[in-house]
């Protein structure tokens, strides 16, 4: 067995791990809980996360309309800065409801945003504001099901939403929901662990990646939505890391891309 330690609000806290070549899947050890990217380290990592409490509330607005524009303004090849800036914009203008146009969305988004002294500009703004103002229309009237899983395939059908971003605002709005946010980072993950076959990507096995998932989630004995949150937060801390240290190029393959997205 392993003993993990950690200190938490002045205490000592431990945590009882399976020796590392015990399985927590079939053809997946538990490795040591001090080695990176283990199914023990995540264990360790979200048992120390949920003691203090972190990853337990995802949500970025104050309803389904505002959480539906947080995360379609987010997701590929946007930085989550600039994602979350434009998000803040609309809302305080009062632009994140049913009848707002295309045209205004796409004035607001057109204005450049201002980070430590230098002026970014929103990418895809024709693109998401038609999209945007389309789910806006759509949701004046939208029931969410009860069920995890159809609320988000209804969330699919909307404009521009697909499974990676109908599963996010799921995760947002229902932090103890299964459903997993499939990007680039978990998918990294999930590969380096032997979770997830390395031909398999979200546009064609988003169902069975997520399946793998939330078993390898459940396994470790972690909610699917702090696992997911969790594992994304550490690698895009560790791409950030691995790009200004220097770090060899297989590093770099493994770790990062420059289209890291918000989550």
């Amino acid at each position: 067995m392993q003993i993990m330690y950690t200190l938490i609000a002045g205490k000592v806290r431990e945590l009882t791990l399976p020796p590392t070549d015990e399985e927590v899947l079939p053809g997946i050890p538990w490795g040591a809980f001090d080695e990176l990217m283990t199914p023990a380290y995540w264990r360790g990592q979200a048992w120390q996360h949920t003691e203090a409490g972190a990853f337990c509330d995802f949500r970025l607005g104050r309803s389904l309309e505002e959480e539906v524009a947080a995360c379609l303004l987010g997701g590929w090849g946007m930085p989550a800065e600039l994602a979350l800036a434009a998000y803040s914009r609309l809302r305080e203008r009062g632009l994140l409801q049913a009848g707002t146009t295309c045209d205004e969305l796409e004035s607001a988004l057109s204005e450049p945003f201002s980070f430590n002294g230098k002026l970014r500009k929103y990418r895809f703004i024709r693109q998401k504001s038609r999209y945007l103002s389309g789910c806006l229309q759509k949701l004046a009237d939208f029931e969410p099901a009860e069920s995890d899983i159809e609320f988000r395939d209804m969330l699919n059908e909307l404009p521009g939403i697909g499974l990676k971003t109908a599963s996010w605002i799921v995760r947002n709005l229902r932090p103890k929901s299964e459903v997993a946010v499939l990007d680039i980072h978990i998918l990294r993950v999930g590969q380096q662990l032997g979770l997830f076959p390395e031909q398999w990507q979200p546009a064609t096995h988003y169902h069975e990646l997520e399946q793998r998932f939330i078993a390898f989630a459940n396994a470790i004995n972690v909610s699917t939505a702090t696992l997911d949150g969790l594992m994304w937060d550490h690698m895009r801390r560790i791409s950030g890391i691995l790009r200004k240290s220097g770090s060899t190029s297989e590093q770099r393959s493994l770790f990062t891309d420059a289209n890291i997205s918000l989550h």
